[in-house]
């Protein structure tokens, strides 16, 4: 299960999101009293750590 953390150290950079996400995650947020970095952040690794590592489109001959 998905655990909400706090404390990071960090770098900029700047990513485009839909709208409706940025919508979604602030209000997660907010319910969380986190910031939308914190969130997204945590949403991220999560992904990192559970994605499917087995063959994709683009490594397909």
């Amino acid at each position: 299960m998905w655990k909400i953390q706090k404390g990071y150290d960090y770098v900029t950079k700047t990513f485009r999101l839909p709208v409706e996400q940025v919508e979604q995650l602030d209000k997660l947020a907010y319910e969380n009293n986190l910031s939308l970095n914190q969130l997204v952040i945590q949403c991220l690794n999560f992904a990192l750590e559970n994605l499917d590592k087995g063959e994709t489109d683009e490594n397909k001959g």
